[in-house]
């Protein structure tokens, strides 16, 4: 069977019509413009290909797509359950402003240690948006996607399976938001870095509802009403310099009891294993829990002085061993510390403040 191409000349096989392939939207979808100069979504198993992109003269057997009769017209229609929600509906208040995400769903989520992935760009938005999806290999970036992405579509962008999950750590999105022919309002340019937690991938709770798709999926966002995400992480050298502006700020004379100390600047620290460590490989879990324990004590006990000092500690959901065993750290080693939950609405459920007193 020939595989569709952009710049194919097609025709419908159970409708009148036909024209040539602009795009895909997904493994299912592509996008034909009509001889009226308008795109239309099409099944591809409902395109055949007359005449190539290198314009080859092709009949119906060239494409080895077999022709199908007509359906016979009843009083109820069967929906088409192969179609994804990838119209293109009128204008809504809502989608004027700009909510874009990366969408990962296993393609066999009852097998979670030999599925392969799909990831999806969702754009949820009045606008026209010219992406970049990108992964970080070194110190470079290497171009997963890029191309224009119609407003309220979410389009295939690729399928992986786990050897690749190492080169999407890191990924970036760039975008550049716009509508054709008309007025609108101006965005600015959009580039958003995430960390990808390529752990989730073999844990099929990872995988949860979603606005977006019928199946459970990875939702990362770039966007949510026009605010870029930003990721909560704090490196090993802005540690290290907020710990040593602390330190000089601390030898400058003062009189303590008359001038009010600066309150302390929150301190996080990420206690991923990834964020700690570039290789992990040949390590069991158990030493995997004893580097980050070691990092955690260390952190403690560069702070112990600090009296106020409140240090968040990023240690994520996940199955609670990490959590459970600083917290009988703290219990243990750090009595006279207070702990509590962290801020919610900034770590979720995966994060524990400490404060030095």
């Amino acid at each position: 069977m020939k595989k569709l191409q952009i710049g194919d000349k097609v025709r419908f096989l159970s409708t009148v019509g036909g024209g040539q392939v602009k795009g895909f939207l997904n493994k299912q979808l592509a996008i034909v413009e009509d001889e009226n100069g308008f795109d239309v979504p099409v099944l591809i198993s409902e395109c055949v290909v007359v005449e190539s992109a290198g314009n080859e003269k092709l009949g119906q057997t060239d494409t080895e797509i077999p022709e199908k009769e007509p359906e016979k017209k009843s009083g109820k229609t069967k929906p088409d359950t192969t179609v994804v929600e990838t119209n293109f509906p009128s204008e809504t208040a809502e989608g004027e402003k700009i909510t874009a995400c990366l969408v990962y769903l296993p393609t066999d989520a009852k097998n979670m240690t030999q599925t392969s992935y799909e990831c999806y760009f969702v754009n949820d938005s009045n606008y026209y948006l010219f992406a970049n999806y990108m992964s970080r290999e070194n110190n470079s970036w290497k171009s997963r996607f890029n191309g224009i992405v119609e407003p309220n579509t979410q389009i295939f962008i690729e399928e992986f399976d786990k050897s690749q999950l190492n080169d999407l750590e890191k990924v970036c999105v760039q975008f550049l938001s716009y509508k054709p022919n008309k007025t609108f309002s101006f965005k600015n340019p959009v580039s958003v870095e995430l960390r990808i937690d390529t752990v989730k991938f073999y844990k099929l709770h990872s995988f949860t509802e979603n606005d977006y798709f019928d199946d459970n999926a990875l939702v990362y966002y770039i966007t949510r009403n026009d605010i870029p995400e930003r990721e909560m992480l704090v490196s090993a050298s802005d540690i290290q310099r907020a710990m040593h502006e602390k330190s000089a700020s601390e030898r400058r004379p003062r009189v303590q009891k008359i001038v009010k100390q600066e309150k302390n600047p929150v301190m996080e620290v990420d206690l991923h294993i990834n964020q700690l460590l570039d290789n992990t490989a040949g390590m069991e879990n158990a030493e995997i829990l004893e580097f980050q324990l070691r990092k955690f004590n260390e952190v403690m006990q560069e702070n112990l002085k600090r009296k106020g000092q409140k240090i968040v500690f990023i240690h994520g959901k996940g199955d609670g061993v990490l959590k459970n065993t600083l917290l009988k750290e703290l219990k243990n080693k750090y009595k006279s510390c207070y702990y509590q939950d962290a801020s919610f609405r900034e770590y979720g459920f995966g994060a524990t403040m400490v404060t030095i007193r």
